[in-house]
């Protein structure tokens, strides 16, 4: 079982969009935050040294929704996109985990509802291949039980709000240990500039006479100004 209380990092989700000067429609909103809160438990619940990035690709409205985090670094960040996203057949949920010195993991599913719990729940068991149940409770808790070996499945499945969040009290746990996560992407327009490398010598076309251009990070959607100097 791995749970927290995510309204810190809900908090410097929000400074975040206010420096950026973004702002989001509040039910698409609302999921990119129960996907930061997710895959904040599901990189807690996985081995160490993951990088793990989820992308969602939704139908109606047709909007990317990005989350990507490390439990190495204790960190989590995430974007909306709903501009120029190619309409797909149908809800996808991509994932992508990255290992130093491996080629990483990639795999996807076709999600059937509307709500990240529920996202979550079928991506472990079409991905992580065992069953997890995922709760969103009062004051910004969320909670992820993922089955071990031989689990009480029928116990896990029935499981209610309720239950979860008194279950310290009604089943007998220990404390393995505590993370701590942070809203952090890390982006710097120094990490940007590699991606502008090809216009270093058509510094005209892509500047058309402005001294500036504002470069977004694909990761948050933090802008950067860049200028010809830095090419």
């Amino acid at each position: 079982m791995v749970k927290a209380q995510f309204t810190p990092i809900y908090t410097d989700y929000y400074l975040h969009l206010m420096e950026q000067k973004l702002r989001h429609n509040e039910n698409l909103d609302q999921k990119l935050k129960d996907l930061l809160a997710l895959l904040s438990l599901h990189l807690v619940a996985r081995p160490w040294a993951e990088t793990i990035a989820w992308t969602i690709n939704l139908r109606a409205p047709r909007v990317n929704l990005f989350v990507t985090g490390s439990s190495l670094f204790e960190n989590i960040t995430g974007h909306l996109f709903t501009e120029n996203v190619k309409e797909p057949d149908r809800n996808i949920l991509f994932s992508q985990t990255l290992v130093k010195n491996t080629e990483g993991r990639r795999s996807h599913i076709e999600l059937e509802t509307e709500d990240p719990i529920e996202w979550i729940e079928t991506y472990y068991l079409q991905s992580e291949q065992r069953p997890a149940r995922a709760f969103r409770l009062d004051d910004e808790h969320f909670v992820l039980l993922a089955a071990q070996p031989d689990a009480d499945t029928e116990w896990l499945d029935q499981l209610t709000n309720d239950d979860v969040a008194n279950i310290t009290k009604n089943e007998e746990t220990n404390l393995l240990e505590t993370r701590k996560f942070r809203f952090q992407c890390g982006c710097s327009v120094d990490k940007i500039l590699p991606a502008l490398k090809a216009w270093k010598d058509r510094k005209d076309e892509l500047f058309q006479g402005d001294p500036a251009i504002e470069a977004s990070c694909p990761r948050c959607g933090a802008k950067h100004i860049v200028t010809p100097d830095m090419l």
